[in-house]
């Protein structure tokens, strides 16, 4: 894990909640613009109502959630902030602007490079 101080992990995990919230707030407001309200407590509690819905966004908030909820859980066991892909620190500017980030910039620009749609096969 990278060496933050005791205030960079305060305001990870601050920024962390914060996303989390606003990524609930976000899926409420899509559901009850379908015409339903459910409870967004845990990413998982939703599943059972995405066939009801334009699923493509929901579904890209429920990643999103998910992957915060496994930063929060590396955050905890102090196995936070090591890129995926190459090991290096991901910064601490990158996390709090992006706290579910699990790549430093130079790995993520590859990842979207290789993945980007433009390399999919097409009709």
């Amino acid at each position: 894990m990278v060496n933050f101080t005791e205030e960079q992990l305060q305001q990870i995990k601050a920024a962390i909640h914060k996303r989390y919230l606003e990524l609930q707030e976000e899926i409420r407001s899509e559901l009850v613009n379908a015409g339903e309200e459910f409870d967004v407590s845990r990413a998982d509690d939703i599943n059972n109502i995405l066939a009801d819905v334009d699923t493509a966004l929901i579904d890209k908030q429920i990643n999103e959630m998910r992957e915060l909820e496994m930063s929060e859980k590396y955050l905890m066991e102090l196995e936070f902030g090591d890129c995926v892909d190459c090991g290096g620190e991901i910064g601490f500017e990158r996390l709090i602007a992006n706290p579910s980030a699990q790549r430093c910039i130079e790995c993520q620009r590859k990842f979207e490079k290789f993945y980007s749609a433009g390399n999919a096969p097409s009709l």
